[in-house]
Parts: structure tokens; sequence; C-alpha cells
């Protein structure tokens, strides 16, 4: 576990740096999105990323948790919550058991594994203690942020690697129509130009 809380730590730390807003990260995250994908209360989340230690959950107690949790957050089509019977039917089994997983907190597998595909939960959801929830959820943020304050990260591949160790040998008229092609890969793309 004091590992997940490093790798969080260290995610704050580089978010804190990328916001500009060191300790206020509650304030400048979607705190309830992150609540909502990872299956922690929103609570829970800002304090985490305010550096607080979450409160040992026994696994049974986390599982237990997030099925709840799944069961008050995920909405049928139609907006109503998912009756017992229909989440059994997603997991493959029977309303008994599904009763029996949310007393005890110990599911099997597969049925675990079939809800968490049918809701598109990350890998790990039921199990994963709130410090490694919430670390794998941070990581599209931190991915988007680094993004936006490295424009030239698209041009970080190995790619584009290989054409610059090829440009001192090139012609000026090459040279000239690779800073053209790059020029094109990096600008902001509209709907239309998608595809290309």
């Amino acid at each position: 576990m004091s590992d997940a809380r490093t790798s969080l730590a260290q995610a704050c730390e580089r978010l804190d740096d990328l916001t500009g807003r060191p300790g206020r990260l509650a304030e400048v995250l979607d705190v309830a999105d992150l609540s909502y994908r990872t299956g922690i209360s929103a609570e829970t989340v800002a304090g985490l990323l305010a550096g607080e230690s979450a409160p040992e959950t026994d696994l049974s107690d986390r599982v237990r948790q997030r099925l709840d949790f799944v069961r008050e957050s995920r909405r049928r089509p139609d907006g109503k919550r998912y009756s017992l019977d229909e989440l059994a039917r997603i997991a493959g089994t029977s309303r008994q058991w599904l009763s029996e997983w949310r007393r005890s907190g110990l599911p099997s597998l597969e049925h675990a594994d079939r809800i968490r595909r049918f809701f598109d939960l990350p890998a790990g959801f039921f199990t994963a203690d709130e410090a490694e929830a919430l670390h794998t959820a941070l990581q599209p943020v931190l991915r988007e942020l680094e993004a936006k304050t490295d424009p030239l990260a698209p041009l970080r591949t190995p790619g584009f690697y290989r054409l610059a160790r090829r440009a001192p040998h090139m012609s000026p008229r090459k040279l000239q129509a690779l800073a053209e092609w790059a020029e094109m890969v990096t600008e902001k793309n509209s709907a239309d130009d998608d595809d290309i």
C-alpha cells in the first residue's frame, strides 16, 4: 500500500506543478468525476488530493462499498437505478448470489469482472485501495495537462527523432517540406481534419 501512496503523492506533486495551484488540487480538478471513475467518495478523493491518508478499509468492505457505489451512481438508459435482479443478470448469476456478495463483500472474480466490463470500469475497480484507484484515475488528467504545457510533446516520438537525425543530410527544399509537414501535424485539427 505504501507504494500506491507514494505513487499518488508523486502524481499530486506533478499536478501541483502543472496547475500552479499547490495544495489546492480539489479546487482545480473535477472531484465528482474522479469519484465517479474510482468508486471513492468525493470527500475521500478531496482528502487524498490534499495529501491526507484514506481510512484503511478491509478488502471485503471495499468491494461491498464499490458495488453499492456502482448501483447508486450508474443508471439505466431510462435514468432509473439498476435492480439487484438486473445486476445479477449482468454478472451472470442469481439475485441470491448478488445479495450474498453485498453481505460478505467476497464476489467471484468472474462475476465481478462481468459487472466491471458492463459498466466500463477500470481494472481493479472493486479491489484497488483508494490511493491506487485515484492514482490510476489521475493518469489521463496528467497526460492532458502535460500535453497542454508541452506543445512539442507530439513530436517526441521515435519516428520524429529518426527524421531529425536525417535532417543534416537533407536538402533545404526537403527540410522546408518536412517543417511544413511537422507544422501541419501539430496544428489543432478541426473535426473535418481528424481523418487525415
